[in-house]
């Protein structure tokens, strides 16, 4: 990119070329054409990087087009020795990922001082997931100057949105809690939340409805959420210290003493 910029006789502009490229997946070859012009780039210099921007492909003929276009300029020398090193040591036949250069990647210039890079996943709609690069001086920053890294980041959202376009959660993924206990009370929770940390306590997960609320909404919730018991602790079990276990797979129900809760098997 800084090549780029040098060719087209505009070093001082590199970072409103590649602050205008950047935008070229949201607005569009032309659009990004009228942002060159109004940001005082001439016409042969806009068509230049028209052309720049029009090279595409995986092989070494890629990289032959891009040395053609940037008159072996020796910043695009070194850009372009350091990609065909990358794609001649990237063996696809040994990895699900697919290596495709991509001259359109502008990402923070002043942060990175080598190859950036982005990850996107296959067969969805969605961006990139994942970004990085080279960076030779950010422990600098820290007074730990001299020790070049390559960093990256994932988009948690994105990783789950192309998770659900391509439905590979499991169906009882959020399976994780053993017993609802139902919250029907200040006091009856009180009571429940002891018995919850009883079973905790013996490495099974347990919950407590979080407020208070009718039953109906609350099997609602263990029913949604996969949860297969419900522990059951209203005034009547309060008095008696006892709590009504239901199984609701199989709607079986089991009234149990308080000190018998912790040794059930569930």
């Amino acid at each position: 990119l800084l090549a780029l910029a040098e060719v087209c006789g505009a070093a001082d502009k590199l970072t409103d070329i590649t602050t205008a490229i950047d935008k070229l997946d949201k607005i569009g070859l032309e659009k990004v054409a009228e942002e060159l012009k109004e940001r005082g780039l001439g016409e042969k210099a806009i068509q230049t990087i028209l052309q720049y921007l029009d090279i595409k492909g995986t092989g070494e003929s890629t990289l032959q087009m891009l040395e053609t276009l940037l008159q072996q300029n020796e910043q695009a020398q070194k850009g372009i020795d350091e990609i065909r090193f990358l794609l001649e040591h990237f063996n696809h036949k040994d990895s699900y990922a697919t290596l495709v250069p991509d001259f359109t990647l502008a990402r923070g210039l002043n942060y990175y001082t080598g190859i950036i890079f982005e990850v996107k996943a296959a067969g969805v709609q969605i961006g990139s997931i994942g970004g990085g690069g080279r960076y030779d001086n950010l422990t600098g920053l820290f007074d730990v100057p001299g020790i070049p890294g390559v960093g990256i980041s994932f988009g948690v959202d994105r990783i789950y949105d192309v998770m659900e376009e391509l439905k590979l959660f499991p169906e009882n993924v959020q399976a994780g809690t053993k017993v609802l206990f139902f919250n029907l009370g200040k006091d009856e929770s009180m009571a429940a939340y002891k018995l919850m940390q009883e079973l905790r306590n013996r490495g099974i997960s347990a919950e407590i409805y979080h407020e208070q609320s009718k039953m109906d909404k609350q099997f609602k919730y263990a029913d949604k959420r996969s949860i297969p018991y419900v522990a059951i602790l209203g005034q009547s079990e309060l008095a008696e210290k006892k709590i009504n276990l239901k199984n609701l797979s199989t709607g079986e129900q089991t009234v149990l003493n308080w000190s018998d809760v912790s040794g059930f098997r569930f």
